[in-house]
């Protein structure tokens, strides 16, 4: 289906920019999002939300007053890199700390966790509590492990109005995670979503099926069933949900709720309007008093033929918060009132890279990077609509454009740095920073990670040695385990660590560092392949893990691809 586009790599942007035109009184652009155009309690807690753009109105429709103060903004489907979300919430804060609340998805936990450490080593105090109301992406056992979808609103709704009553940043995240503890989403789907460029949707459904227990990511359903009638669709959402009360909440009957009735993007307000007919039916029959329900599109998948029921159940001060005026671009309750516009004030200045000085002997190891950076850019490209369709099998099917940007702005960087006589260090840093800035998502927190260890391990002053290389893939390897992942998982991590040890013992039994690297480079791409066989335990597909047995993980073959071309680099070629 044509889409409303120029360049697919530009939408986000695009998107962002044209937003805030349309919505100048209420909000204002910062570098990576929005925060509010009106004035904000002084010395009050800041409500800084996020995530990938395409769930419109969330999360930049959702800034203003009685709700977020700020939102960080990433591209389709993408975490916003951790720049971004720093970049928010310094804007947005008001003296009282900040709160970030987001979904749990492994990019935004990345990423949001690299921001709140950033600020919190600035002085601002910081927290984070993250939604998982999704009722199919984990059993209750494992309830951390759950997902965020339409359950966002209501814990940005209540934090942001805890705020307002002047609570402290302590009380807001006692509020945001009570509400989230006490709220429950299941969604389902008809069709699936085709992003911007895409040439067929992320996953289809055979006609008069439905998929049951989908995300909103592109994910399929956990299982797949045939498509009911309005009232029936209205009895499984309901069913799902009673069946899964919170702590707290003993029984339905005598129980007070709200409940949202959410369109994923294409289902018609009508549509919506004959479900919630008999959703309402249903609750008032078990004896739940529903407290100011919600019908409408709240979050969505960008063109995702679906609906989604959130149960947020009440107590007396979430009630209170859930009921309190709010005015945003796209949510809108009760009267707020006169509010102030912000004075217009000069745009945070560019921050340009500091390049330390350099030796000619490190920039020359520079200009090897660079062409390392470039055939890693090439085989990106060549490799871009593959890695995107490894990545929809279970997941997003991002991996591959989100690549593509990342290595290609690593490039454009690079040579600006070389240009400027960056060593090698400074060139790889920066190289670096530029990937997950333009890349988000769970893949550019990665990168980030591990160009940074080769480049701590380089320098700027002398001729890199092979162990000096060694070390840099260690410590990237490291750190990238730090974010959780193990062997086994099938992640990148499981292409990553052989070819960490490959290269260790190969060059430590005396190999030239191409020699070395060559033989690491096989065993990664026999591990990469490997992961084939393996049953996904972290990330987006983890809850449709049977869909990923026969397909690579996206992440370790990148890796194997690009550790492949890099191993020509150091040979010569």
């Amino acid at each position: 289906m044509r889409r409303l586009h120029n360049d697919p790599v530009d939408f986000a942007d695009e998107m962002i920019d044209g937003f805030v035109a349309a919505n100048s009184a209420q909000v204002r652009r910062v570098s990576g999002g929005v925060i509010r155009n009106t004035a904000s309690n002084p010395d009050a807690v800041a409500l800084v939300i996020g995530g990938g753009s395409g769930h419109y109105p969330a999360f930049g429709g959702l800034v203003g007053q009685g709700l977020a103060h700020g939102a960080a903004m990433g591209n389709i489907f993408a975490s916003p890199p951790a720049q971004h979300v720093h970049s928010v919430a310094s804007r947005a804060a008001l003296g009282g700390g900040v709160l970030l609340v987001y979904g749990n998805y492994a990019g935004d936990v990345l990423n949001f966790d690299q921001a709140q450490k950033q600020l919190i080593s600035e002085g601002i105090d910081c927290r984070s509590v993250v939604v998982t109301d999704d009722v199919a992406s984990a059993p209750i056992t494992e309830k951390h492990k759950r997902r965020g979808i339409a359950g966002d609103l209501c814990v940005f709704k209540v934090a942001a109005a805890a705020s307002d009553a002047g609570y402290s940043l302590d009380e807001v995240v006692r509020v945001a995670a009570l509400a989230n503890e006490r709220t429950r989403s299941f969604g389902v789907a008809f069709t699936g979503c085709t992003l911007p460029g895409a040439d067929a949707p992320l996953f289809t459904i055979p006609e008069g099926r439905m998929g049951v227990g989908v995300g909103i990511h592109g994910e399929p359903g956990i299982d797949e069933t045939d498509v009911p009638s309005a009232d029936g669709l209205a009895s499984l959402l309901v069913e799902k949900l009673l069946a899964d009360l919170p702590e707290g909440v003993a029984h339905a009957k005598g129980a007070r709720a709200s409940a949202i009735l959410n369109g994923l993007g294409a289902v018609k307000y009508e549509e919506l309007f004959v479900v919630y007919r008999r959703v309402a039916q249903l609750l008032g029959e078990v004896g739940v008093t529903v407290i100011e329900p919600e019908v409408g599109e709240l979050v969505t998948s960008f063109d995702m033929g679906g609906v989604s029921l959130t149960l947020f159940w009440l107590d007396e001060e979430l009630e209170k918060f859930w009921g309190a005026p709010a005015d945003s671009p796209a949510y809108r309750k009760g009267s707020i009132g006169a509010v102030q516009i912000l004075p217009e004030t000069l745009a945070a200045k560019e921050v340009t890279a500091v390049i330390a000085p350099s030796t000619p002997e490190s920039r020359a190891a520079a200009a090897i990077a660079l062409q390392a950076l470039n055939a890693i850019s090439t085989v990106v490209n060549e490799n871009v609509q593959e890695l995107g369709r490894i990545d929809a099998v279970a997941g997003d099917g991002d991996h591959g454009i989100g690549m593509q940007r990342g290595a290609t702005a690593a490039l454009g960087a690079a040579k600006n740095a070389l240009a400027a006589e960056a060593g090698a260090q400074s060139l790889l840093e920066i190289a670096a920073d530029s990937w997950a800035e333009r890349a988000g998502g769970t893949s550019g927190a990665l990168w980030r990670v591990a160009l940074r260890a080769v480049a701590a391990s380089l320098g700027n002053t002398e001729q890199p040695r092979s162990c000096d290389v060694v070390a840099g893939v260690l410590a990237a390897r490291d750190g990238i385990l730090t974010f959780g992942a193990t062997v086994g998982d099938k992640t990148m991590i499981d292409a990553l660590v052989p070819f960490a040890e490959t290269l260790e013992q190969r060059v430590g039994a005396g190999s030239s560092l191409a020699e070395a690297w060559a033989e690491a480079a096989e065993v990664t791409a026999a591990a990469a392949a490997a992961t084939a066989d393996m049953l996904p335990k972290v990330g987006r597909a983890r809850p449709h893990a049977e869909n990923s047995l026969g397909t690579p993980d996206a992440g370790a073959h990148s890796l194997a691809l690009i550790v492949q071309c890099i191993s020509a680099v150091l040979a010569g070629e």
